[in-house]
């Protein structure tokens, strides 16, 4: 979901503009159709608590990732691929690639037989915001389960700005401004979370999330 009053910025195109704008010009009549949709859409958009950016400044020295995981070993830990674990059992929904914040090359299959929390979110929106920090201590009491933040719908810059300002770069973080990701995992929304099993099967799960409710998906994944 889209917010309707993403914060203004020099040279940046709001994001319902964007999509309107997007890839093949459209007739007017469409276009405009596009737009009202959008609207629609952002009515009930990404709300949360207010931001305090003098609070929360973007520490430049922040990482931006953690390193990409390789085919034996997760992002969190240094525990080998799990046994049985090949390129012909890996679900469809992880036969992906991306790249992390920090430019580094990430593959989905790496995922495979882990379980995994996939967190989908934009820079701009204050649901996502407001669960960073449920986020961030989830993924740093849960070693032994992957979490991958997949950003979207804006900038890149505007992404790294968003981690750094809410110290979430120890997770694995990935750029996905074209919605690669988004669209394998069939997410339409931010904030909206993904809860994967080592066999594949997801849970997927609106936002925001709060340090219990996360709490209690994470036992259900691990359990």
């Amino acid at each position: 979901m889209i917010q309707p009053n993403a914060p203004a910025t020099p040279g940046r195109t709001a994001p319902s503009v964007r999509m309107a704008t997007a890839g093949r010009m459209a007739p007017t009549g469409r276009v405009a159709t596009v737009v009202v949709a959008a609207v629609a859409l952002l009515a009930g958009g990404c709300g949360g608590t207010a931001w305090d950016e003098q609070a929360n400044p973007a520490r430049t020295d922040a990482p931006l990732s953690a390193p990409a995981p390789s085919a034996s070993a997760s992002a969190s830990t240094s525990a080998p691929a799990p046994a049985g674990t090949s390129v012909a059992n890996v679900p469809e929904s992880l036969r992906f690639t991306a790249t992390t914040l920090n430019g580094e090359p990430f593959q989905g299959t790496s995922l495979a037989g882990r379980p995994v929390v996939f967190w989908f979110w934009a820079p701009w929106c204050p649901k996502c915001r407001s669960e960073a920090p449920a986020v961030k201590a989830a993924a740093a009491a849960n070693r032994d389960v992957t979490f991958v933040g997949v950003a979207g719908l804006d900038t890149e810059a505007a992404m790294k700005e968003f981690v750094q300002r809410t110290g979430t770069g120890d997770i694995v973080q990935l750029s996905d401004r074209k919605g690669a990701v988004w669209t394998k995992l069939g997410v339409s929304e931010q904030s909206t979370f993904v809860f994967m099993k080592p066999d594949g099967s997801p849970q997927k799960v609106s936002g925001p999330l709060d340090q219990d409710k996360l709490n209690g998906h994470l036992k259900r994944l691990t359990g």
